[in-house]
């Protein structure tokens, strides 16, 4: 009977434990349910079921604000003066009928020709969803399959306005990396600052200045054909951000040395479809996002930055509910805050 009431109060406490974490975090259910089952079971040692410190793999990519089609609607199309058509909130899915829904068709001449670009017109039998392992290409969506109409890709998250390419090279799915690059925003003396409203210390991210918009950003970029995911991450971030493309031989081998030994820590952030302005009813981006983060100060966060091929300008941004920058990258730059429970 006693040891009846022991296990009764130890999962009223955890169970009410798990839902506070909940709560607070938004995060799944489904990983604490075995937890309660081993304490049922066998009894375990409750206090390891107290760490709320997520994994690397579960920092949480559904709770982000990507699948929302918001700065791709209802604007002027980048890089050209044409008015999307006008898609109000209530049309957006392609499964609610939109007869009078009548949208241009454009694909920019910057990308018509171009070798990493695809052509305006595509054979039958192209294979969408898929790796195109003939030309290296992945067409497969992070959101999985996606519809084909008319012979090319519908954006799986909705209308946009507009048909065709854009500016985008690719149909479908473009698959692009962003690391986040992190360090803490230190004093003189090399103690972190906190922010006077939360309390909390405040993180610091590397940002570039884009060229095309003057905007703030990642330091992202495409992923080329039969290239892997960490091998984008970690080139654009020395191409964008610190200019690897320009150093001297001394330098770049020391740098690509801090850069190799950071890269080996990094965990994702999010992976999957992107809000992002160039978006078109047939041809998206998508990315994957890792956080890399200089938790003492001694590696990236000490080097000289520099501004690279499609950048302007580049520093380290303060992180906070404030920021404003490229696309949607503010939710992934919100996830790494919380990750680190940090100031936001």
């Amino acid at each position: 009977m006693k040891k009846s009431i022991v296990i009764a109060v130890a999962l009223s406490v955890v169970f009410c434990a798990i839902l506070t974490e909940f709560c607070q975090k938004n995060r799944p259910m489904s990983s604490w349910i075995s937890r309660i089952s081993l304490v049922r079971r066998f009894g375990a040692d409750l206090s390891r079921f107290f760490s709320f410190e997520p994994p690397a793999a579960s920092v949480g990519r559904t709770t982000l604000k990507m699948l929302t089609n918001e700065k791709c609607r209802n604007s002027v199309y980048p890089r050209s003066k044409l008015n999307r058509f006008n898609v109000p909130d209530k049309y957006l899915k392609w499964e609610t009928d939109f007869s009078d829904y009548k949208p241009i068709s454009y694909t920019s001449d910057s990308i018509k020709g171009q070798p990493w670009a695809d052509p305006e017109k595509l054979s039958e039998g192209n294979p969408w969803n898929q790796v195109d392992s003939h030309n290296k290409i992945d067409r497969k969506s992070h959101e999985g399959e996606y519809s084909i109409v008319d012979g090319v890709p519908l954006n799986p998250i909705g209308r946009t306005g507009i048909k065709g390419r854009g500016c985008l090279g690719r149909w479908g799915p473009n698959h692009a990396a962003d690391p986040i690059v992190t360090r803490w925003k230190v004093d003189e003396k090399g103690e972190r600052l906190k922010h006077p409203k939360t309390g909390k210390p405040i993180l610091q991210f590397i940002s570039i200045q884009r060229r095309d918009s003057g905007e703030w950003a990642i330091p992202g970029g495409m992923v080329d054909p039969g290239e892997l995911v960490t091998a984008t991450l970690r080139r654009e971030f020395g191409e964008e951000a610190l200019n690897s493309l320009e150093a001297d031989k001394h330098s770049k081998d020391t740098l690509e040395k801090k850069i190799d030994d950071l890269f080996q820590q990094g965990f994702e952030i999010y992976r999957g479809y992107v809000d992002d302005p160039r978006n078109t009813d047939n041809a998206w981006m998508e990315t994957v996002a890792y956080n890399f983060h200089d938790e003492d100060g001694n590696s990236v966060a000490r080097f000289k930055l520099h501004a690279g091929d499609d950048a302007v300008g580049v520093k380290w941004m303060d992180i906070g509910c404030d920021v404003k920058l490229y696309a949607s990258h503010a939710d992934m730059i919100r996830k790494v805050a919380e990750h680190h429970h940090a100031h936001w």
